[in-house]
Parts: C-alpha cells; sequence; structure tokens
C-alpha cells in the first residue's frame, strides 16, 4: 500500500506545482491561494495536496455537488465541471472549483479536482469581496454545479457567460486555464498510477481509506474520554455591532468524536457567514491532526461527527452573504483546537490557540493616464505556542496556509510602495512560551485613486492562551491620510484612498502557552506598537 500511497500524494502535490506555476493572479501564483485533490469515483476524498487547508476540505462538498447533478453513469471523457455556489457544495464566489472525471479504457477510475481563488468574479466591489455586503448576489456570479469542458474544448456559451461577468476577463480565463493544466496532469498521472497497480487499483485504494480511518479512531482513543467546550466571536459588521458568537463543543468516546457548533450565532447579515462546505474544512484539519501520519485521504473522516446548525452563522441559509467566511472558518478551527487543548495539555500536546485571522485585501484603482488595477493579497498572523515552543510569528496557520506575497510582485503590479513589512514585536501572548507575533504591513499609494476592501478580524477580540498563557494582541488597521488625517478601519472595511494616502495593518499575535509572569507582557487593545504619527523603519525586519 505504501508505494501507491506516495504515489497518490505525489501526484496531488504535482497537481498544485502545476497549478501554481500556470496561474495569471498573483495571489494564486505567489499566495498559493488554491488546492488540488483525487476521488475515487464516488466521491471519497483518495489524496490531497498539502495546500491549502481551507480550499482543499470544501473539494469534498463540491465534487459531491457535482455528482449530484451529474453522475458518474453521465459523465464522459474530456469533461469538466464547475461551481462556485455555496449550497452546491462552494465557500464563497472567488472559490471556483473544476471536476474532471478520469477515464481510463472507458472506465471512470477516479476523479481530479482543483480549486482557484480568482481574482474578480463580478459584484459590487472589484475582487468580488466586499465587506460591506449583505446578501450573495451582491458578491459576484453564482454558478452552480455546470459543464464547463468537454472533449471538444471549454464550451463557448459558458465562456461567454463568465467573461462577461468579471472585472478582469484575461485573469479569469488564464488561471481556469492553470486549473485545467493541474486537472490534465493529474489525470494523466492517475491513469498511469492505475494501470502500474492493475486490477488491484480498486482494493488498494480501500486499504489505505481503512488505514487512515483505523489510524485516526486509535489517536483518538488514546485520550480519555471526555467533553469540551470552547467560546470565541468574531468582530461584528459596523462600529456599533455586537459580537458574533463561535461555540463548540467536542465530545470524545472511543474512537470517534462529535464536533458539534450548537450555539454559535444564527446567521448575520454582513459577509461572516460560512457555509457548510467551508466549515468542513475546519473539521478536516483538525481531524488530520489527531494522525499526521496516516493516508492523507477521506478515512480521517470515518471517526467524526460534524454538526452545524441550520441557519446559523456556521450553516447560513439562502441568500446570505459569505464572502469573509475565512474569519469564521479559522475562529471556528481556532474553537476546535482551544477545546481539543483542553484534552491533551495536561499529557503536554496541543497549541494555543492561534490568531485566528489572515487578513484579505483587495486593492483596486485607476492610474492618473486611464489604466486600471487590481490585486488580491493575504497577511498573516501570529500562531500560538505550545508546551514545546513558542508560537511563529507572521506565519498563515491552521486552515490557512498562504504563502506570503513579495513585495516586489505587488509593487510591478500596482501603483503601491510598500513602506514596510515588518515583525509586530510584542503582540504575541505570554506565557513559559510565548504566542507568534502578528505582523505590520504598511502601502502608500502613488499615482491616481482606488478603493480598499479590508477583511480583517479580532479587532475587538484577542487570541486566548492555554494552560495559563496570555491573549494575543489584537489587530489594528488604519487610513493614514496624505492631509495628516487618520482614519481607522474596523474589521470589514470598504474605503476609498487617494495617491498619497498610506494603508497600514497590524495584524493579530497568537496565544501563549503556560503562566509564566503574564502581566509583564499582556498586550493592550489596539496594540500599544500603533500610533497614528507612526513612520517605517529604514531596516525593516521581514518575518
Amino acid at each position: 500500500m505504501e508505494p501507491l500511497r506516495l504515489a497518490l500524494q505525489g501526484a496531488a502535490d504535482r497537481m498544485q506545482a502545476a497549478m501554481m506555476r500556470a496561474a495569471v493572479s498573483s495571489i494564486a501564483r505567489e499566495g498559493g491561494d488554491c488546492a488540488a485533490a483525487l476521488f475515487l469515483p464516488d466521491g471519497r476524498l483518495l489524496a490531497q495536496a498539502r495546500s491549502l487547508p481551507l480550499l482543499l476540505g470544501s473539494l469534498i462538498p463540491a465534487v459531491a455537488g457535482v455528482l449530484a447533478r451529474f453522475p458518474g453513469t453521465t459523465m464522459a471523457p474530456g469533461d469538466v465541471y464547475l461551481l462556485n455556489d455555496p449550497w452546491s457544495g462552494g465557500t464563497h464566489l472567488p472559490d471556483i472549483a473544476l471536476v474532471h472525471p478520469v477515464f481510463d479504457d472507458g472506465a471512470l477510475i477516479a476523479i481530479a479536482a482543483t480549486s482557484l481563488h480568482h481574482q474578480d468574479v463580478g459584484g459590487m466591489a472589484p475582487g468580488s469581496i466586499p465587506p460591506d455586503a449583505t446578501e450573495i448576489h451582491q458578491e459576484g456570479l453564482r454558478l452552480p454545479p455546470l459543464r464547463w469542458r468537454d472533449a471538444a474544448g471549454v464550451l463557448p456559451d459558458i465562456d461567454a457567460i463568465l467573461a462577461a461577468n468579471t472585472r478582469t476577463p484575461a485573469n479569469l480565463r488564464g488561471d481556469l486555464d492553470a486549473q485545467w493544466t493541474a486537472l490534465a496532469q493529474g489525470a494523466r498521472e492517475l491513469r498511469q498510477i492505475a494501470r502500474h497497480t492493475g486490477e488491484r487499483f480498486p482494493a488498494v485504494c480501500e486499504a489505505l481509506l481503512a488505514q487512515s480511518a483505523d489510524m485516526t479512531r486509535a489517536a483518538l482513543a488514546a485520550v480519555p474520554d471526555g467533553e469540551w467546550h470552547w467560546h470565541d466571536a468574531l468582530d461584528g459588521a459596523g462600529d456599533d455591532a455586537a459580537p458574533v458568537a463561535i461555540a463548540v463543543r467536542l465530545h470524545k468516546q472511543g474512537g470517534a468524536v462529535t464536533v458539534d457548533f450548537a450555539g454559535s450565532a444564527p446567521q448575520v447579515r454582513g459577509p461572516l457567514n460560512a457555509s457548510a462546505a467551508a466549515m468542513l474544512s475546519a473539521a478536516l484539519f483538525f481531524m488530520r491532526t489527531l494522525a499526521p501520519q496516516a493516508p492523507n485521504n477521506a478515512g480521517c473522516l470515518v471517526p467524526l461527527t460534524l454538526r452545524l446548525p441550520p441557519g446559523s452563522v456556521v450553516n447560513p441559509d439562502w441568500p446570505a452573504a459569505v464572502n469573509a467566511r475565512t474569519a469564521t472558518v479559522k475562529l471556528a478551527c481556532n474553537a476546535i483546537l482551544g477545546a481539543w487543548a483542553q484534552a491533551t495539555g495536561t499529557q503536554g500536546e496541543g497549541v494555543a490557540p492561534h490568531a485566528g485571522v489572515a487578513t484579505v485585501l483587495a486593492l483596486s484603482g485607476t492610474r492618473t493616464d486611464g489604466r486600471r488595477w487590481m490585486f488580491t493579497e493575504i497577511v498573516a498572523s501570529g500562531a500560538g505556542a505550545s508546551a514545546s515552543a513558542p508560537g511563529r510569528a507572521g506565519v498563515s496557520t491552521d486552515v490557512g496556509n498562504a504563502r506570503n506575497t513579495p513585495v516586489e510582485v505587488i509593487e510591478a503590479e500596482a501603483p503601491i510602495r510598500v513602506l514596510q513589512y515588518a515583525i509586530r514585536r510584542g503582540s504575541g501572548g505570554a506565557g513559559a512560551q510565548a504566542g507568534g507575533d502578528g505582523v505590520r504591513r504598511e502601502y502608500l499609494l502613488l499615482d491616481g485613486e482606488g478603493w480598499i476592501a479590508y477583511r480583517g478580524e479580532r479587532h475587538r477580540s484577542q487570541a486566548r492562551g492555554a494552560q495559563g498563557g496570555g491573549p494575543g494582541a489584537s489587530a489594528v488597521a488604519r487610513l493614514l491620510l496624505a492631509d495628516g488625517r487618520v482614519q481607522p478601519l474596523a474589521a470589514r472595511s470598504r474605503v476609498r484612498w487617494q495617491a498619497g494616502d498610506r494603508l497600514l495593518i497590524e495584524t493579530a499575535g497568537g496565544g501563549g502557552w503556560g503562566a509564566a509572569d503574564v502581566a509583564a507582557r499582556v498586550p493592550s487593545s489596539p496594540s500599544s506598537s500603533s500610533s497614528t504619527s507612526f513612520h517605517p523603519d529604514p531596516r525593516p525586519e521581514c518575518p
């Protein structure tokens, strides 16, 4: 079984690498905001690449959504299906999933799938992540499962609809082609693997799933039975909005675990809602941490029961806005890990909550000569500490292991100068092991005017420590206007800026682990490391 496991894992990773090499948009090419995975013909996950967990988990319901509308018996060689609908297996509208049945000698042997965050799919704001959206129709083009391609190529009518509903049609087509490149490569490798394995291929695949399930059950059984709770809250929409509760209950008995989000807030008017498909990413990440050496497939989900209350912020009804679901999924993942740390902390295992936020920026504008520009970026925060090590600074954590977008790429794509990219010293929580520090990032608009769509989190809360550790610092964001005025930004903001204005972001820190003079390091909120008279260091330290 081991040779097949390694072959499948390698095929998935090479799909991911091929997609990133071919991608047009920097958020996919540089940031890695895309994912690739392989499935059995019935939709069970067979192998997945090692990034991006936020998208990897959601590929499972995406494939299920395609199979529900296009059963395998109706598929043909060359078909590729497309979707982004949150109520058909999607997450938010920029993340388009492509699903490709793999045939060999006329038989359906597997399915290859990819997901990629596209630069723009329409909607009320450039970048299709409007923080002020109140319903899905404001966020862009919503696509139920559709056939995008057949043996003759891309279907012209579907291509025309897609191109007509984006501000960046060349980028959209280029990134879809990058996904197809990855799918075609994965299909070729799968056929080679299946032929090499011979008629034993289906049986060995089943054995790999069973092995993953057994190893995950064994890891659960090694922890005493019990029930643990964790509560957190998202920043509400607007300056006076109440926090949005995230609550989780973990019930572990023997080799099985129930993750129940009952008690989480009802769905909200803003875009914080996370579809059931998006929430599966948090659960899958947790289950993969239990037995990380197990085959990377759907077997790890066999011991899991996931409960998501309908009509809630973690399972909203149509037509909820969902574009800011990353914050909800990350805090939900943090909540699961926080509850599990109560079970394992006495054994010296587990980890304190991470900062629980990946700041997403969609910056766009028009130069004085009329040329338009746009890019999307993900800014990291701090990791939680563990019993054996401090948290890492300036890193994407848990379901979001996106990569840093290089300053050179940003400055080449837009009339922006990045004045500072530095570690936000002291923003990690205190403890025997300190939490990881967040990041400080400052952007200067050099030419023309434009829009900032800012999606952050932890402006009003902090990542709690574990086992007596202290909390991390809250996040801060400001627009420093050229005339000297300072405009604070809420956790989700959309504002205009002009040449000479600066955007300053300071991301949150991770929680500390274990008590150790906590009072000496507990940060204030907002962070004392920020001030309206801030000036960039001449030699900023990069994380």
